[in-house]
């Protein structure tokens, strides 16, 4: 990147991923503007070059293009629309997570005020960004994304836009981090288990590990089976999901063990198994999920 690339950028927010995105651009070399609430947030970043705004309105105006990072759209909203006169003409990005109807309620209202707008989803850690392993989402507007992406590449790794559907960034944020933390709940729930069991978290965590690695192979699976409508099942039904389900809330509750989770996910297979869909793979349950909600 050139001198004449390095272009002003501004960040409203300075947790730990407002903090790690400011400290990415002030490494790829752009005049990084910063605020906070808490102004001494910004102590270590203007130690390192950036410049700490007073205001938001000041801050705004410093850039051509400014990212907000904060706790959710609502604290957003609170941040920018009183600074939505300085804040026309120039680029919006939204790197805050929430719903893909806030997202696109937040694209409303920006468009409304004469500011361009991306909204975006950051899918990996703070301390990724400005390295490698960084993924961040992007959607909105083709011609604002291709003003801007040289900039939001300096944030690290991937950098994808997703298409011009502002709520799609957020649309693939909670549909991947339903994934995640649905995860990282049975893994937790497994780890009572095992312990009530007299088995260490030490001990069954490489099973854990192995386990898991089946699930890339089987996310391939399902994705072709559901974009074609094929639940025929080649070898484990749903009604066999549902017997094992059934033994693992047996065995929990045995111990005392709280079981919500997992009896609402069986309550989902029972209801398969109820319509008649017991015979078939595991993936008929998208079906049933929606119709849950039909």
């Amino acid at each position: 990147m050139t001198d004449r690339d390095l272009h002003p950028v501004t960040v409203l927010g300075l947790g730990p991923m407002g903090q790690a995105l400011a400290g990415a651009l002030l490494t790829a070399g752009h005049p990084t503007t910063v605020w906070n609430r808490t102004a001494a947030r910004a102590d270590p970043l203007v130690a390192r070059g950036a410049r700490r705004a007073s205001t938001v309105a000041e801050a705004v105006r410093a850039s051509p293009l400014v990212l907000a990072c904060v706790l959710d759209y609502a604290a957003v909203r609170a941040i920018v629309e009183p600074a939505a006169g300085a804040l026309a003409g120039r680029a919006l990005v939204n790197l805050t997570a929430d719903t893909p109807q806030r997202a696109r309620e937040m694209a409303a209202w920006a468009s409304g005020q004469g500011v361009d707008y991306l909204d975006g989803a950051i899918m990996t850690p703070a301390p990724t960004i400005g390295g490698s392993e960084a993924l961040v989402l992007y959607s909105g507007p083709e011609q604002v994304w291709h003003t801007h992406r040289d900039i939001l590449l300096s944030l690290g790794g991937s950098a994808d836009w997703l298409g011009a559907d502002p709520a799609r960034a957020a649309a693939h944020d909670v549909a991947l981090l339903d994934v995640f933390w649905t995860a990282m709940s049975g893994i937790a729930h497994a780890f009572a288990l095992a312990r009530a069991e007299g088995i260490t978290a030490t001990e069954i965590a490489p099973y854990v590990k192995g386990i898991s690695g089946l699930l890339p192979d089987l996310v391939d699976d399902l994705a072709g089976r559901i974009d074609v409508g094929n639940h025929t099942a080649d070898v484990s039904t749903i009604a066999s999901a549902a017997a094992t389900m059934t033994h693992i809330v047996e065995a929990a509750e045995g111990h005392g063990i709280d079981t919500g989770t997992l009896r609402a996910a069986n309550a989902v297979v029972a209801r398969a198994v109820h319509a008649g869909h017991g015979d078939d793979d595991f993936s008929r349950l998208v079906r049933v999920y929606a119709e849950a909600s039909a």
